[in-house]
């Protein structure tokens, strides 16, 4: 049976393309009041039941506003999903791929995009969440995360920053419990993003669509049980078979351990 998610206000971070947009759009097709934010947010393809919020999550006085104005609007937030990032631009500079270099020749743009943009955002925007969630006793906030948060892949910065968003998800789950209020991360597999699609050098037969993503977040919100999850690290593959959903084409890709990845 399909989720309903009438009467949920959600947000999603990093929604103008890829995993985010996937996100935000089946959350709103399953009934959810959807506040969508990117720097580009006004040019992506989102039903336009979602309210679109142009916000550099590096703003903290644009990310206020935007929590003061889901206040003003609804008084509540039911769900947060942190997937805005940084860091996997320009990885060709001056001809050089840098991308898997070692720390200490990896260019310092890269610590200020995965550590700010990514995890620094993550930490903002929970804040203003927890202080809206809390008096609430409910909410669930999701961290989009990966399994180089256990394992070297690509190069050092990401998996420092990856495993940064898994201690936040750990520590903020203790922190927030006993207000009712869930944490987790979430580790997509290899989704079918624009990029993906672009770079044609993948191979797709266990690929994800990023409604898939959002099909499994959509699950967790819909879990009366969702607190035995709290501060662990989900695979969403595994919650489609647990919780019995499939991707837009009907296949359920198979679930990835860390020794696949």
């Amino acid at each position: 049976m399909q989720p309903d998610l009438n009467g949920a206000v959600a947000l999603v971070t990093g929604a103008s393309r890829g995993v985010g947009r996937g996100i935000a759009t089946v959350l709103a097709q399953y009934g959810a009041t959807v506040y969508a934010t990117g720097r580009s947010i006004e040019r992506a393809e989102l039903d336009a039941s979602i309210h679109r919020v142009a916000v550099d999550q590096n703003d903290d006085a644009g990310v206020q506003r935007l929590f003061r104005r889901i206040s003003d609007e609804h008084g509540r937030l039911d769900i947060l999903v942190n997937n805005a990032w940084g860091g996997y631009e320009r990885m060709v500079v001056d001809g050089r791929f840098t991308w898997g270099e070692p720390f200490w020749e990896q260019p310092m743009w890269r610590w200020d995009a995965m550590l700010g943009t990514g995890v620094r955002a993550a930490f903002v925007t929970s804040q203003h969440a927890a202080r809206v969630m809390v008096p609430n006793k409910r909410g669930l906030i999701i961290n989009i995360s990966h399994w180089a948060a256990h394992k070297r892949i690509g190069n050092l910065l990401y998996g420092l920053s990856k495993a940064a968003i898994d201690k936040f998800t750990s520590d903020a789950a203790h922190e927030l419990k006993p207000h009712g209020v869930t944490v987790v991360s979430l580790y997509p597999g290899l989704v079918r993003t624009e990029a993906v699609l672009a770079a044609n050098v993948f191979d797709l037969s266990n690929s994800e669509s990023p409604e898939f993503v959002g099909r499994a977040v959509a699950a967790l919100a819909t879990d009366r049980d969702v607190m035995r999850w709290s501060g662990q690290w989900l695979v969403t593959a595994a919650l489609a078979q647990y919780y019995g959903f499939t991707d837009i084409d009907g296949r359920t890709p198979r679930a990835l351990t860390i020794a696949d990845v």
